[in-house]
Order: C-alpha cells, then structure tokens, then sequence
C-alpha cells in the first residue's frame, strides 16, 4: 500500500506540473493583455505596471520565475485585485464554496443512493418508473434552468428564500439544491443500474434461495459491491463541488471561487486563472487518490499496483 501511494503521490506531482505548465503557455498565448481593457490607462502606466509584475521579461523567463514562486506556494499577485495576493484570494473564496458544495455532496448521496436501490429493488413498478423519471428530469434540465426556476417560483413569488447572496441559513437551500440536483439524478441512474448487475450475480441468488429478506439482501449483499462505481463518480464530483459551480455561484451571487474564478477569465487575471486552475488540479488529484484508496477498503479483492 505504501509503496503504491508513493508512486502515485510521484504521479500527481507531475500531473500537477504538467497542467501548471499548459495554463501558464496558453494563457500567454491568448492575444491581448490584462490592461488592455482598461481604457483610461495611459502606456508609460501600462509599461511600468507590465514592468512591476514581470509582464515585460522574455516568456521561458516568466515561466521559471513562475515555477520557482509555486514551489514555496506563491501563486503571485493579482494582477486586477491591486494589493492581493492569488493564494489569500483562493484561501478566502474556498471555504464558501466549499460549504455549499460539501452539503451538496452530501446530499446527492445520502439521496442518490437510497433512490438507485429503491428503484432496483422495486424494478418495473410505478415507484422504479417515476425515479427513473426524475433522475432523467434531473441529468437533462441544465443547471441554470434549475437555477432559474427556483429564484423565480421560491423566491419572487412564493418569497421563501433569498434570490441572491448566503448570509443566513436558509439562503443556502437553493443554492445547494441547484448544485445537488443533476449530482444526485447521476447518482441515482448510476446506482440503479449498478445495483441491478449485481443483484443478478449468482450468490445474490444463492442468497434468496436461502430465504434471505429482500432487504437483507440488498443493504448486507449487494449495496457493497454495487457502490464502487458511486466511489468513482464521487471523486470528480467533490472537487467539482467543493470549488463550487461557476453557473450557480454566478447565478446566486455567491462570493466564492468558483464566480472569483468567472470574474478572473474576463478581466484577463492571468495570475489569478493560473493559480485556480492549479489548485482546482492539485485537489482533483488528491481526491482521486483518496478514492482509490478507497477502493481498496471497500472491496479488499482489489490489488493496488
């Protein structure tokens, strides 16, 4: 086990570098600049300010510096934020975002999975049918649809809950809705059909020609080896949650990273798009790690090379 999270820890690093390396290229690759929006500025202040930040150095120059500063976890200024550094911004936004999408997560399984047994179980009935139907509802209605939807019926006209903002409690409920639903549609389509290639294993028959109770059956039997794909659909999903949705945060006027992340690609911070992406990289990484570790508890079968 050691010996396999030592070579895949060497993997995420160079994962990581590798993805660090494109985004500083491709941003600098795109035409334009981060003041050239701004029209007021004059070009002896755009040359110092290019000056200041190191924008005017050859780019395999920028470049090494760049590395260089990522190794002692400097992700450099903000190049539109003047006085802020990018890793402060991120360590700032990320707990927002992560607390609607931890919640998020937690609800597309604790309803995801009970929903995909359900409908297992009770295959061809209506209960199956309209589970079916609301997953589908759930993976085909886009998310700002959804968004769209609950501001307008539960916050302008019913006025249950705020249309933007997360200053209170109740604040969260849309939000976190939006971003759980297609997750927990996903889950459940994912766990069905798990569930039901598993159920027609030749010990899960061996166990109800003994007289084992279809629940019994289900929860103590199957639901172990049926949830390995759930545990590799979770590991993208929480770092895509935890980071927050960009359409939702957007949508719900969320101060977290993933609508910091929207505003940076617009106002051409490259510093700041790098070190999102480089830090939504290192936790997907990291998350996948987990998840094959994982693996390895839930079903000891599996071999770790």
């Amino acid at each position: 086990m050691s010996k396999y999270i030592l070579k895949r820890l060497l993997i995420a690093l160079l994962t990581v570098f590798v993805v660090a390396t494109l985004t500083f290229f491709l941003m600098n690759a795109v035409p334009g600049g981060p003041y050239e929006a701004e029209k007021s500025i004059s070009p002896t202040a755009k040359k110092a300010l290019e000056a200041k930040f190191g924008l005017d150095q050859p780019i395999l120059t920028q470049y090494v510096t760049y590395m260089k500063n990522i190794l002692h976890g400097d992700f450099g200024p903000s190049l539109k934020q003047r006085g802020r550094e990018v890793i402060d911004i991120i360590l700032k936004k990320f707990p927002v975002s992560a607390s609607v999408g931890g919640i998020a997560v937690l609800i597309s399984l604790l309803v995801g999975i009970p929903l995909g047994c359900i409908a297992a179980l009770r295959r061809g009935t209506a209960w199956d049918n309209l589970i079916i139907v609301l997953a589908t509802i759930g993976i085909a209605v886009p998310s700002f649809v959804t968004c769209a939807l609950l501001q307008h019926y539960f916050a302008v006209e019913l006025g249950w809950f705020k249309a933007t903002g997360l200053d209170t409690a109740s604040s969260y409920v849309l939000p976190v809705f939006a971003l759980a639903f297609y997750p927990t549609a996903y889950i459940t389509r994912l766990m069905r059909s798990s569930m039901l290639d598993v159920m027609g294993q030749d010990y899960m028959r061996s166990a109800r020609a003994k007289g084992v109770t279809p629940f019994s059956n289900l929860f103590k039997h199957a639901l172990r080896n049926a949830i390995l794909p759930i545990v590799t659909y979770v590991g993208p999903m929480m770092a895509y949650t935890l980071t927050g949705s960009f359409v939702i945060e957007k949508v719900f006027n969320i101060p977290g990273l993933g609508r910091e992340f929207v505003s940076s690609i617009t106002n051409r911070d490259y510093m700041m798009i790098m070190g999102t992406t480089i830090f939504l990289a290192t936790l997907m990484v990291v998350i996948n790690l987990l998840v094959d570790i994982v693996y390895k508890i839930i079903d000891p079968r599996i071999t770790l090379k």
